[in-house]
């Protein structure tokens, strides 16, 4: 988040409850590169004169800076959000930015959230430079980020845990992935089932998880169909699958997939889960019907220094 003054920006995360930013020149968990960003962010405000976002009168018109860096090339895909409808008032700024960084810069872009809102990214995008997604190899396959996107932010163990995933998917298998983002766990399963349905609603992660579908060799491309809708959706279609996995946001499975995994449930079924009280609670509704069994259980700790934990759990029709 960006706050202070053009003279004095402050760049960094909420102090707890408040909308204060505190200021953090350079973080000890970010990657190197998402620190130099935000110094030469710093540099390039104070250079340009742009006013960081105030939240009581709702101006200025820099709210945040997102950074996500690719892999293969350590470079970064920046997000200048701003206030306004209208990318002009950011413009010189990107192009300070773009100066300072040169050949570290993945792709520049603008996203526009006019509201009075604690929703970070706006509807609005424009790409100034760079490529349309950041690019990583996950689970056997190249998987597109658009800055729209979810990704996590841990990849290296994410990488791990969805090679787990994947090792509980049989061969020749028919499976549905919900919530299926850009694709990560289902595109490099993609040369070894039978079929894959992947459902998702957000319209950035679908532009990601296509782009992707676009990498894979002809063969494999035309086993996947993608279904553009919540995953609730889906819930009347699990029985025509030998496997389902799903990995939710926070607020878990949608109440109808959770009634019908717990009525009429596939023979196996891969949780992964980011909040813990919610998946206790689901998970005591999938085994209370007495069709399923929890098979196994593990841990990862995506969210390093805090205590959030993903949870994956394998479920087994009885």
């Amino acid at each position: 988040m960006v706050r202070g003054r053009a003279s004095a920006p402050r760049i960094g995360i909420f102090e707890e409850a408040t909308h204060r930013v505190v200021d953090i020149p350079r973080c000890a968990v970010h990657h190197p590169l998402v620190n130099e960003v935000a110094a030469a962010a710093r540099e390039a405000i104070r250079a340009t004169g742009t006013r960081p976002y105030a939240d009581r009168p709702h101006a200025g018109a820099l709210r945040a800076i997102q950074v996500v860096v690719e892999r293969p090339t350590q470079t970064a895909q920046v997000v200048l959000v701003g206030r306004g409808d209208d990318p002009a008032p950011l413009a010189p700024l990107a192009d300070a930015l773009a100066a300072r960084l040169g050949p570290r810069l993945h792709s520049l872009w603008w996203n526009g959230n006019p509201a009075r809102t604690n929703v970070i990214l706006g509807p609005l995008w424009r790409r100034w430079s760079g490529p349309e997604a950041v690019r990583e190899r996950i689970g056997g396959a190249d998987v597109f980020f658009p800055p729209g996107a979810f990704g996590q932010s841990h990849l290296d163990l994410a990488d791990r845990l969805v090679e787990r995933v994947q090792a509980q998917v049989p061969n020749g298998a028919r499976l549905l992935e919900l919530y299926a983002g850009c694709g990560p766990i289902g595109l490099g399963l993609l040369a070894r089932v039978r079929r894959i349905v992947f459902v998702e609603s957000a319209p950035d992660a679908v532009r990601g998880l296509r782009l992707g579908l676009a990498a894979r060799p002809a063969g494999e491309s035309g086993r996947a169909e993608v279904v553009a809708a919540e995953a609730g959706t889906a819930a009347a279609r699990i029985a025509d699958f030998d496997v389902v996995v799903a990995d939710p946001p926070r607020k878990g499975l949608d109440p109808p997939l959770l009634e019908a995994l717990a009525a009429s449930p596939p023979p196996l079924f891969v949780y992964a889960a980011c909040d813990l009280d919610r998946f206790e609670a689901q998970a005591a509704r999938l085994l209370g019907g007495g069709r399923l069994r929890l098979a196994s259980l593990a841990a990862a700790d995506l969210f390093p220094n805090t205590e959030h934990v993903e949870t994956l759990a394998r479920f087994e029709a009885r």
